[in-house]
């Protein structure tokens, strides 16, 4: 049976790269959590039954299984440990998918360490339970209070991963309008990145217009 210690969360890190699974090793051993790594996401399934309170980070591609299929596969076994996805640029629109199956929250590689770290005890400090996008804050319904309908529009194509060019077709607007309704949406949103910005809006509940192919 795989234990934390001293009242610690384990942190489960899923990645076929050995740098990868060192780095993060290293940035959570060096905030004093116990770190267990797994080179691909099969093992994790065989010893899912061992997994104790943690927060579990798998990275979105991966051979033999992606982290969009553990994500789902943990899930339909019932675990509700927190999932954090890492993902490359340009991933947008399988990153949503992962939070769609379950996942808490994803974050863009490159990433700064900090960003990863405030995501995981993000995800470590959710209601007992709570798994993707079940609950969303009154900070957060205040957030969403402020966007007009039209920023919405556009909100709702970038979680679907389109970009800008092709948002100002769909919504007849020029691309520049587009730039423009994002950067206030961003803000309003306090997102520091478009990552940023799809997880936050799935949490609460918005929607692409489509589901991303």
């Amino acid at each position: 049976m795989l234990e934390s210690t001293a009242g610690m969360p384990t942190i489960y890190v899923v990645d076929d790269e050995p740098t990868v699974r060192d780095a993060l090793r290293l940035l959570f051993q060096s905030v004093g959590m116990k770190v267990v790594e797994f080179d691909n996401a099969r093992a994790v399934l065989a010893g899912a039954d061992e997994l104790v309170a943690g927060c579990l980070i798998t990275d979105l591609r991966m051979p033999l299984m992606s982290g969009i299929d553990l994500v789902k596969a943990l899930r339909e076994r019932g675990c509700r440990l927190p999932i954090v996805v890492i993902s490359g640029h340009g991933d947008v629109k399988l990153a949503v998918r992962a939070l769609k199956a379950g996942a808490n929250d994803f974050v863009e590689k490159p990433f700064n360490d900090q960003d990863l770290l405030d995501a995981v005890n993000s995800a470590l400090n959710l209601p007992c339970g709570v798994v993707g996008s079940e609950t969303a804050g009154d900070d957060m319904a205040a957030r969403i209070g402020q966007i007009t309908p039209r920023e919405l529009a556009v909100l709702k194509q970038i979680i679907a991963g389109r970009p800008n060019k092709l948002i100002a077709r769909e919504l007849d607007l020029s691309p520049r309008t587009v730039e423009a309704h994002r950067a206030r949406v961003m803000q309003k949103m306090q997102a520091g990145s478009i990552a940023e910005l799809v997880g936050l809006a799935l949490r609460a509940g918005i929607a692409p217009d489509r589901d991303p192919a």
